[in-house]
């Protein structure tokens, strides 16, 4: 599956795209995922434009990492956000789905130090946007390989309390998919993205995933 910066004008029905603060490790979820030829950065913040892979009428894109990114002007960071935002947008109608992917481990933490500036943590903002659209969206707690297994459930619990949704985080396994890509243990989100395309009658993707 070879990837390209261009946005396809036409032929698309449907689009998956992922989305993450930098060094999440989406360009390597991809990779694990789809075997894509997806670049994948040796520092944060090295995507600047959205990367796309296509499979007949089906588009994986994989979107700018926000937030910090090495080496990148404060300024550039906004636009990168803005036109992540933009292109959702413009595109939502096709965009079936939205994988947000966070780093399990820190992201309470990350939530916990933006609210303590009375500041909406990004990843947050960007979870409700993708709801807020109509956007099928799935949360992917990457590097749980991390997590010690008597400490498993009460962070996956932090994690979808940093996200509005009361715990436990089982409640939710709909939505919250815990995995590692480092690891290829990729089982929770697959079965959640075939879950998806089932239900929209395209079985014929499983082969993709």
């Amino acid at each position: 599956m070879e990837t390209s910066k261009t946005v396809p004008e036409s032929g698309i029905n449907l689009e998956i795209i992922f989305v993450g603060r930098s060094n999440v490790g989406k360009s390597s979820l991809l990779k694990e995922l789809f075997g894509a030829k997806v670049r994948v950065g040796k520092r944060p913040g090295v995507t600047l434009r959205p990367t796309h892979a296509r499979i007949s009428d089906f588009l994986i894109t994989d979107m700018p990492g926000f937030g910090f990114m090495s080496g990148v002007k404060d300024r550039k960071q906004d636009i990168v956000k803005d036109k992540t935002v933009h292109y959702i947008e413009d595109n939502a109608e096709r965009i079936k789905i939205g994988v947000l992917v966070v780093d399990g481990p820190s992201f309470p933490e990350i939530v916990d130090r933006w609210d303590s500036r009375d500041q909406i943590p990004i990843d947050v903002e960007m979870f409700d946007f993708l709801r807020e659209i109509g956007i099928d969206t799935i949360v992917a707690a990457n590097k749980m390989d991390k997590v010690k297994a008597d400490e498993y459930n009460d962070l996956l619990d932090e994690v979808a309390v940093r996200l509005g949704l009361e715990p436990p985080w089982q409640n939710w396994k709909h939505i919250i998919a815990p995995i590692s890509a480092k690891k290829g243990d990729l089982k929770a989100l697959k079965g959640l993205l075939r879950d998806r395309l089932h239900e929209m009658k395209r079985d014929d993707l499983f082969k993709c995933i």
